[in-house]
């Protein structure tokens, strides 16, 4: 039997050795330590050939290892006119290059309300997304884009906003980020059985309850104020309730990739697929 979720880390696991090195050494190393899923950081830029692409895509097909990409930092739907292209070529370089290296989400965080009506933005926001996607069809870059839900109040990626993006635009899905979903409201909630099912609940009555099967999910400690997030933190040193949040998860038939955010990257990520083995009662 396999399990429903795959674990892994997002950025290279801070074990692998330095020979092979790079995403494909990181591939082979996730695999012999038990984790089948890794997304690569592409966080500042995207530098990256069609030649180590092809390495990366059949590293990952080899070892049975799941890819996807967090697109750099500095994408910003909300982005003034001058700025929108270089977020927008970040992101089409993210999604056309993950394509080539076999990965098949690409995570992105989507910017700013820069103090605005969040209705507001998400005028702006959608139009731009939905021209993206028309772009990466028209070239055969088979992605899904996922908007992750983002831990401060003041950007745009709460998990309604993620939720319309992936509603009304094809090829979109939100990432979900559970520590920043708890991070976001500043106060210490969303970190119950409850709160976790009526969301999950709204997700799968949104989208459709197959898309349940198929989350991306992030997941780390987090430490946030009345603003929201901070940092993250190793699980072991932080308050959210991972098996509370396991059991709604469980309970609504869920399934797809959980990527460790974690400090202590592989180490929690194997914690985290111990929990689930543990709660879901799924063996290997």
């Amino acid at each position: 039997m396999t399990l429903s979720f795959k674990f892994g880390t997002v950025g290279s696991p801070a074990g692998t050795p330095k020979k092979p090195g790079g995403t494909v050494g990181a591939i082979a190393f996730s695999k012999s330590i038990g984790l089948d899923t890794l997304e690569l950081g592409w966080v500042q830029s995207v530098r990256v050939t069609e030649a180590t692409c092809a390495l990366i895509k059949a590293a990952g097909k080899e070892h049975g290892v799941a890819l996807s990409v967090h697109a750099p930092y500095f994408i910003n739907l909300n982005a003034n006119a001058e700025e929108w292209p270089k977020s927008r070529k970040r992101l089409m370089d993210a999604a056309h290059y993950g394509n080539l290296a076999g990965t098949t989400d690409i995570i992105f965080h989507p910017g700013s309300y820069f103090g605005n009506d969040p209705a507001d933005v998400l005028k702006i926001a959608l139009p731009r997304l939905a021209a993206c996607v028309k772009e990466l069809q028209k070239n055969g870059d088979n992605v899904t884009l996922r908007p992750e839900t983002m831990g401060k109040s003041a950007m745009l990626g709460s998990f309604e906003d993620a939720l319309i993006m992936s509603k009304e635009v094809d090829m979109v899905q939100p990432c979900l980020d559970f520590a920043h979903l708890h991070a976001r409201p500043g106060d210490g909630s969303m970190n119950t059985y409850d709160e976790w099912s009526r969301l999950l609940e709204k997700y799968g009555k949104t989208l459709g309850s197959k898309a349940l099967k198929k989350l991306h999910i992030h997941l780390s400690g987090i430490e946030y104020g009345p603003k929201g997030e901070k940092h993250h933190l190793p699980l072991a040193e932080a308050d959210l309730d991972m098996k509370a949040l396991f059991k709604a998860l469980h309970e609504f038939g869920c399934g797809g990739r959980i990527m460790c955010e974690s400090p202590i990257m592989e180490e929690d990520a194997l914690v985290m697929k111990k929990t689930w083995m543990k709660v879901s009662g799924d063996v290997i």
